[in-house]
């Protein structure tokens, strides 16, 4: 699965992680992580994610 990088912080969403702070199950891809998530350390909107490389 692919992770995703804040652009913003640099925090990486890792989908076999999840994000326990928010109730995301490991195993989440980033495209099923809720429109109104946002970064756990800075507070950024999703849209403010993009793949890592």
């Amino acid at each position: 699965m692919q992770k995703y990088v804040c652009k913003v912080c640099g925090y990486e969403y890792d989908p076999a992680e999840g994000d326990a702070n928010t109730k995301i199950k490991p195993g989440t891809p980033f495209e099923k992580v809720p429109e109104d998530w946002i970064c756990p350390l800075c507070g950024a909107s999703r849209e403010e994610f993009e793949p890592c490389e």
